[in-house]
């Protein structure tokens, strides 16, 4: 199962997530993203607390295309630190993993 991973990153407009969302799947370095939100975002930005709305992306791939995820998000994203987490799948049904593997390259 270590090789499979969710990713999670937050854009501040819907139409960003989508577009980031779309990217991802259209290069294969994602199987599926889902859009969660408006939610309520809570950081320290440049000395100051921050409070925004934002939108959630979980992005489902492998862990070996971490990399082509990164340089997605990294290439189109709109902050200037953008969030980039991956987490590891730990348990999943076999054929929601193997749908995954197949949907990516």
């Amino acid at each position: 199962m270590e090789e499979y991973i969710q990713v999670t990153t937050t854009v501040e407009r819907k139409e960003d997530a989508q577009m980031l969302s779309r990217r991802l799947v259209e290069a294969r370095a994602a199987a599926c993203v889902q859009v969660l939100g408006p939610m309520e975002s809570t950081y320290r930005w440049e000395g100051k607390v921050e409070v925004s709305q934002e939108w959630l992306c979980l992005i489902k791939t492998e862990r070996r295309l971490f990399e082509a995820v990164q340089q997605v998000i990294r290439g189109v994203h709109p902050y200037e630190v953008p969030e980039l987490i991956a987490l590891p799948v730990i348990a999943g049904s076999e054929e929601y993993l193997e749908w995954v593997s197949r949907a990516t390259r």
